[in-house]
């Protein structure tokens, strides 16, 4: 049975920045003597694209996946359950929750132990995203949320509130 952490940072200017060091240490990119990571995490990204790109040749879904995730995986294919998105429909165009649904099925495609955030989601999309995590590592892994709310305080393996000295 896996284990879903809540990483509570209140919100604030450093929110961030701290979201990311913390996100560089789970992920095994940077090395911190008070924390062992037996098995680097991976971080759930946001989709970012140059301007030129977006003008000129917008990352399609298809493409996406195809760059991605682990094509067969049963996740690969899963954002294709929400009846409106195709594999032509550009990336750029998918609102937040969407979106976030799109790199979250290509994250779990290849591993089922992840750092994420619930950034640009409406509360409705961030509920849904945490269900979908909370189910996958019902079978074994582990993910760690690192939020500014409070909201699954109680609805996780562990709580841990960031307090500034």
């Amino acid at each position: 049975m896996g284990e879903i952490v809540v990483i509570y940072i209140h919100g604030g200017t450093n929110y961030y920045d701290v979201k990311m060091e913390l996100v560089d240490v789970f992920t095994g990119k940077t090395k911190n003597d008070n924390v062992n990571v037996f098995q680097p995490l991976t971080f759930v990204k946001h989709f970012k694209e140059s301007k030129f790109r977006r003008l000129f040749c917008p990352v399609s879904v298809a493409e996406y996946l195809r760059k991605n995730a682990e094509l067969k995986n049963n996740f690969a294919s899963k954002i294709y359950e929400t009846k409106w998105i195709t594999k032509r429909i550009k990336v750029n165009t998918l609102a937040g929750n969407p979106r976030k649904l799109l790199s979250l099925y290509s994250t779990l495609s290849k591993t089922n132990n992840i750092v994420f955030d619930l950034a640009g989601q409406d509360p409705q999309g961030a509920s849904e995203a945490y269900q979908i995590i909370k189910d996958e590592i019902r079978n074994g892994g582990s993910a760690i949320l690192v939020d500014w709310k409070d909201d699954m305080r109680n609805d996780c393996s562990k709580f841990i509130t960031i307090e500034w000295q």
